[in-house]
């Protein structure tokens, strides 16, 4: 059996909730920065964010992994940077993610309305490696790279 753990320890835990989500199909590049944008963010305002991300209304700025990338209006005016992108699948998972969180909390006895994201980090998962046949006996590598995401919140 893997061990894991998250990657931020607390003294206190009393009014921290916390979830993660393995092996999400999502490159980890991508999930940074959409990791990125809603850090600090309040729940609600997160996942306001996040829809406006899947119906292609906001874009969410790409720091790193921004090579050859268009410039999105508006983008420079509320994150002080021009490129970015619309990651709609890693959207999605993130609004999977911080409705787990907020179930988790709700369990805990913490109130849902008043969770800010301290903490969001993606990390490399497992590499699915295939190989695509081509002409002449060569093969191309195929590989589907997996992704893990862990959320804290706090209550304000």
């Amino acid at each position: 059996m893997p061990r894991w753990s998250y990657s931020m320890k607390f003294r206190d835990e009393s009014n921290i909730a916390k979830a993660m989500l393995w092996d999400v199909p999502v490159h980890p590049k991508v999930m940074r920065e959409v990791a990125e944008a809603i850090k600090g963010m309040r729940t609600d305002e997160a996942r306001k964010f996040l829809q406006a991300v899947i119906e292609k209304k906001e874009a969410v700025p790409f720091r790193r992994a921004h090579g050859k990338q268009a410039h999105r209006r508006g983008l420079a005016d509320r994150w002080g940077w021009p490129v970015g992108r619309y990651p709609v699948k890693a959207a999605k998972y993130m609004l999977k993610l911080i409705d787990n969180v907020e179930n988790n909390a709700e369990n805990k006895g913490l109130d849902p309305e008043r969770l800010r994201i301290i903490m969001v980090a993606a990390h490399k998962g497992m590499v699915l490696k295939r190989w695509m046949p081509r002409a002449f006996g060569r093969a191309t590598p195929k590989n589907r790279i997996r992704s893990h995401v862990e959320i804290i919140v706090r209550e304000e």
